[in-house]
């Protein structure tokens, strides 16, 4: 072959190994990036900033379908989903980079600098430097495109010699190696930790949380029952729901954690630190959390121990005041560290509930998972209009001047918690034996409390159930009803009333815009004793 003649047409082989240094090199980008973002922040890292881009702008209702089919394995489901489709645009760029060398490799190139893009144009960015684990990433990955694909050149202008089969080792060692040393490079990076997420963890560790002024009554004897499969009364920290747009939680260095409360109506605006949040009377409650997608019988809720301080006080500390007092901000919106936006009334925090600026769950400070060092809580209203985590600032403004995250979503702008009630046990599809079986479960009706709790049996009357001693109109409440339970099918229906008289509507609503209703069922087959 002389120099004059084109190489020849690729053969199986080469299409194979160029799909193969596709995906690797589109493999050593992402681990490079990963390792970069070790030294700047995780949340730079591209595909949770590509995700995060995903995520915001994806249809409520397809985030909706997510959550209901995925539960809390959303965000590995998408993350998964970018990969697999990264994995794909890799196999055709090393196929295109077989044919044109230098476009492939700039095409690797032009997707680390989206996902720069993404990293710096997300709401918590706040450094360009959000931008150099995708652009390090991109550039070893195009370099390392480049020279696998000029590996293959050679074997291609060399088909049919022993230089043939030498060009082919040299691309499996280089390739090898490269995809070893990146693997290296990242499990060292893990095993030695991000100082970002290590300082995180010791200000977490280090946190001593105070003793309240105001503690929470004890909780009543008869609170908890003594039925198996019924949730319990206190959530455990690790089995609390957590919903969230967040692909890679926040670790917030509580040392550095700042508080604005600032906007309209605000007569001196604050700054605080969480030493001096602490200082402040400290206030202790049980308060149960609903997630606004929580569909009939679903799992986003729970009940814990939150201790912090009143958020109505430090309003009114800044010179804030409610509209029912002439105060000119309706809405408080509070931004999380991650670019969240939640919108709250005014009105309902500083209505007397307890509303709290939460930093202890359970005993220990917050969980990093459920905000630490500080969140949101206000009693009665969905977690989307109430409940911000990872809170860094807090602004007064009004409803008709700003929305919030969700509300051009498609979400409401307000969203009182609907009464609900659910069935624990016998779970649906549940074979018990004939005789008594205890038919119990939960139900919430936040900040008006749960008055009554009724259960059916197939299309028979109502039987009121046995409730539970009440801990306050802010908690769930579990109750019980011992049913003769003869073999056969059957539906088990519940159904409660609240503190105000009001009972549960028996059509089922979907979730959106402001939170599903309707009547719980399960079906059994009681088989014979």
């Amino acid at each position: 072959m002389t120099l004059s003649e084109p190489p020849p047409e690729p053969t199986r082989t080469d299409r194979l190994l160029a799909a193969v240094g596709g995906l690797l090199a589109a493999y050593v980008s992402l681990a490079v990036a990963d390792v970069a973002a070790f030294w700047v922040r995780p949340e730079a890292s591209p595909v949770p900033a590509v995700g995060g881009a995903v995520v915001d702008r994806t249809p409520a209702a397809v985030k909706e379908w997510a959550i209901r089919e995925f539960g809390e394995s959303d965000k590995a489901v998408l993350q998964l989903g970018i990969l697999i489709l990264l994995g794909l645009l890799a196999v055709g760029i090393g196929l295109l980079a077989l044919r044109r060398r230098l476009l492939g490799s700039a095409m690797v190139g032009a997707f680390g600098v989206l996902g720069a893009l993404a990293a710096v144009t997300r709401p918590d960015s706040d450094s360009a430097l959000d931008a150099v684990p995708s652009l390090v990433g991109a550039v070893v990955g195009a370099l390392l495109l480049y020279g696998l694909i000029g590996l293959l050149f050679a074997r291609r202008s060399r088909a049919g010699s022993g230089g043939a089969r030498a060009d082919r080792r040299s691309f499996l060692v280089v390739a090898a190696s490269a995809g070893l040393a990146a693997t290296g490079a990242a499990a060292v990076a893990r095993a030695i930790g991000s100082p970002v997420e290590e300082n995180a963890a010791a200000s977490r560790a280090a946190l001593r949380l105070p003793r309240p002024a105001s503690p929470a009554p004890a909780v009543p004897a008869g609170a908890q029952l003594r039925v198996p499969g019924i949730s319990p009364f206190v959530t455990p920290n690790r089995d609390f729901y957590r919903v969230d747009t967040a692909l890679v939680v926040p670790r917030v260095d509580a040392d550095r954690w700042r508080l604005r409360v600032h906007g309209s109506g605000v007569r001196e605006e604050l700054t605080l630190t969480l030493p001096e949040l602490m200082t402040r009377r400290i206030v202790e409650r049980d308060i149960t959390l609903a997630c606004v997608s929580n569909e009939v019988g679903g799992p986003y809720v729970g009940n814990a121990r939150w201790l912090g301080v009143s958020l109505a006080d430090l309003l009114r500390e800044a010179g804030v005041r409610p509209p029912s007092a002439g105060g000119p901000a309706d809405q408080l919106v509070a931004r999380s560290v991650d670019g969240m936006t939640i919108g709250t009334p005014v009105e309902q925090v500083m209505d007397g509930r307890d509303a709290l600026l939460a930093f202890g769950m359970n005993g220990e400070p917050l969980p990093f998972t459920h905000g630490f060092p500080v969140r949101m809580l206000v009693p009665g209203l969905y977690g989307y209009v109430s409940a911000c985590k990872w809170i860094a600032s807090i602004e007064l403004t009004t409803f008709a001047a700003y929305d919030a995250y969700w509300v051009p979503r498609g979400w409401a702008a307000q969203a009182p918690v609907k009464t609900q009630s659910r069935i624990d046990t016998p779970r649906s599809f549940a074979r018990p034996a004939a005789g008594t079986v205890m038919i119990a479960g939960v139900a919430w009706a936040q900040h008006r409390g749960i008055r009554r709790v009724e259960v059916r049996i197939d299309d028979g009357p109502w039987q009121e159930a046995r409730l539970a001693a009440e801990d306050s109109s802010d908690t769930w409440r579990q109750w019980l009803y011992p049913w003769a339970a003869p073999p056969g099918r059957h539906t088990l229906t519940v159904r409660a009333t609240d503190g105000t008289g009001a009972t549960q509507p028996e059509e089922r609503t979907g979730t959106m815009p402001d939170g599903a209703q309707g009547w719980h069922s399960v079906v059994v087959t009681v088989e014979e004793g």
